[in-house]
């Protein structure tokens, strides 16, 4: 029996477009003026030297700005930078510049399921920080109430089985007893391979009845 449920956002819960279109462009806009105006604040300098540690040079403000921006370019799933656009969406949302994108059938089966006592957590490449921003400002209200937990790159890399093995240790549960949603097959199969029992998000397109992973085109058909 199915007790928690972990899901990926972009793709999953979340339009890939919001992510591509709305957040990565808003945060590459404003990095360097972001970094230049609060590099002395001790969570951001924190940052910084993180990303001094990733590249493994003395780097300055300027070329950290630089490898910032080519690690966005690039879509590095680098954790510094991932906390760091965090910080700067904050701003966003609360400026009314946008709002985090749920589909439909992701905001209303995750009320249910909560409703009906699975315990709901989030697992994505985003920081926790970004995670918690996308679901407490979307046009269904703030769905933060609904989870249990997050996890992101702290835990570890999402195509790594280990990853999904540190999350159930953290949630105390079998691994038979979770199931992780993705729209990803590489992330599925590490799940899988973990023991979990999985489910992949396919919202275009057409369902492969013989994929290694049983396809759904929405929420309203996962029945856990």
């Amino acid at each position: 029996m199915i007790k928690a449920i972990v899901t990926d956002i972009e793709g999953t819960t979340s339009s890939i477009s919001f992510v591509q279109d709305v957040l990565f462009p808003y945060a590459r806009a404003h990095i360097a003026d972001f970094i230049r105006r609060y590099e002395s604040m001790p969570q951001v300098e924190a940052l910084l030297e993180d990303a001094r540690s990733e590249v493994g040079a003395d780097l300055t403000t300027e070329q950290l700005i630089d490898q910032f921006i080519e690690w966005i370019d690039e879509d590095k799933k680098v954790t510094p930078l991932k906390s760091l656009q965090g910080m700067i969406w904050e701003t966003g949302y609360q400026q009314g510049g946008f709002k985090g994108h749920i589909y439909p059938d992701a905001a209303e089966r995750l009320k249910a399921w909560k409703a009906q006592g699975l315990d709901l957590y989030i697992y994505s490449s985003g920081s926790v920080y970004a995670q918690k921003l996308l679901f407490a400002h979307t046009e269904y209200g703030d769905l933060t109430p609904l989870f249990s937990g997050y996890f992101d790159t702290h835990v570890g890399a999402k195509r790594d089985p280990q990853s999904y093995l540190h999350i159930a240790e953290k949630l105390a549960l079998p691994v038979f007893q979770i199931l992780f949603l993705s729209d990803i097959k590489e992330e599925l199969d590490a799940a899988h391979k973990a023991g979990f029992s999985t489910l992949w998000l396919v919202r275009e397109g057409d369902i492969d009845n013989h994929a290694v992973h049983k396809q759904v085109a929405n929420f309203e058909q996962i029945h856990p």
